[in-house]
């Protein structure tokens, strides 16, 4: 059945009309790299940064396809500029034969369905992964027959009518949704928004995830609405949860906390500082039935830690997942002394021989950093620590070689002794 965009998708990114037949005839814009550059561009890594180009032919003004050269004119590969952006160039392809165009778009994100099939990652996943599926800056969420949309620079942008349709023809979905209210767009020069880039639905959907179900407020829930990317992660929890008085911090809307009740452990307590979140962990462990297992306070729970680990209280297992501490490497620091603060107060809450479930989820506090942190925590805590599990992402987030924000989410279950 062929598709065709609803009226309001129409009227808010109309494509554009073939009436002048003399654009095809417009020359490509040609970027040209600097001599003295790190080898990180030619060796697979697709941002170019507005300090490492030597001269444009053209005169761009955002958006545009842009081919990129080597100081002596050897070709690296096509991408879209932005000369407003610190990444002036996001490469798409490495080969010149390849057009950018709507097909392009629609066999890439076939491409990306594939291997998440192969994986089995068929109901929820991260549909495209920016980079790490040759399409920089594009998230695209799958949860069951929803779909929820972030372009976060303006070349890819200018292709949300193409992506759209794409999605429609592949997926025939119930509903496509952005949510593009994110302040990284402003640095591209684009506005915060979200919608509906289909016909209108309920967006307050439910999921199933390992055996259990869960309410994802796609309009109004953090990021795209729900945490996919620590899908696999929840399963690890399993074993060491059984018979466990838990204790969860940063919890969210619960998932890892009814995780726990649905893994046999006798108690769970789940801390954030969000009432709504805290409300939303509640309906989500009543639809599990599990509401007499788990309870959600709405406290700060750096302070709450603290407090606790002074009064002796302690737990079976102890779960931390708190927010990304940096976005930026000026604040690296700042970062390492949070990540070491929460979890040398998480092992303090711990049972000797119980167990600390941690995660990390910013890319510049990279793998080898989060485990120095732990280190660093437990001997603060005069704790010595066992690992029991060390994971990333879930594969549905791939992990390309060379690109560091590709590799971010870290998450470690060690004993406490």
């Amino acid at each position: 059945m062929p598709y065709t965009l609803s009226q309001k998708t129409k009227a808010q990114y109309p494509l554009p009309k073939p009436h002048n037949l003399l654009l095809i005839f417009v020359p490509m814009i040609k970027v040209y790299l600097r001599q003295k550059i790190s080898h990180r561009i030619q060796n697979g890594h697709p941002w170019i940064f507005t300090n490492e180009v030597k001269t444009i032919e053209g005169n761009p003004s955002g958006g545009e396809i842009a081919e990129v050269f080597t100081h002596d004119k050897k070709f690296i590969g096509k991408g879209y500029i932005n000369p407003k952006s610190q990444i002036i160039v996001r490469l798409l392809t490495r080969n010149r034969e390849v057009i950018v165009d709507d097909n392009f778009f629609y066999t890439h994100l076939q491409e990306a369905w594939r291997y998440r099939v192969k994986l089995g990652y068929i109901e929820n996943c991260r549909l495209i992964f920016g980079e790490a599926d040759q399409m920089p800056q594009l998230i695209i969420d799958k949860f069951n027959d929803y779909f929820v949309i972030q372009t976060l620079a303006l070349g890819i942008d200018v292709w949300k009518p193409a992506i759209v349709a794409a999605l429609q023809k592949i997926f025939n979905p119930k509903g496509i949704y952005e949510r593009n209210d994110v302040p990284v767009r402003e640095l591209e020069g684009l506005p915060q928004q979200k919608g509906f880039l289909s016909d209108p639905f309920d967006t307050t959907i439910v999921i199933n995830e390992n055996g259990l179900r869960f309410n994802v407020d796609i309009a109004n829930g953090q990021k795209t609405g729900y945490f996919l990317d620590q899908q696999d992660n929840r399963r690890k929890i399993k074993h060491i949860v059984k018979d466990a008085d838990v204790l969860g911090a940063f919890c969210y809307t619960g998932t890892f906390e009814i995780h726990a009740a649905h893994y046999g452990a006798k108690s769970v307590l789940g801390l954030d500082i969000s009432e709504s979140a805290c409300t939303q962990a509640t309906k989500n462990a009543t639809l599990n039935g599990y509401e007499n297992i788990c309870r959600f306070e709405c406290v700060n729970a750096f302070d709450v830690l603290k407090t606790w680990a002074k009064e002796g209280k302690q737990y079976d297992v102890v779960m931390l997942d708190p927010p990304s501490f940096t976005k930026t490497r000026e604040n690296i620091q700042k970062a390492i002394t949070g990540y070491k603060e929460i979890n040398l107060r998480g092992m303090k809450l711990v049972k000797p021989g119980g167990f600390l479930v941690t995660s990390s989820c910013t890319n510049l506090v990279q793998p080898d950093l989060f485990l120095d942190i732990i280190g660093m925590a437990a001997k603060d805590a005069r704790r010595k620590l066992r690992q029991v599990s060390f994971q990333a992402q879930s594969s549905d987030h791939p992990i390309i070689p060379g690109m560091e924000n590709t590799n971010y989410l870290k998450f470690l279950i060690v004993q406490v002794n």
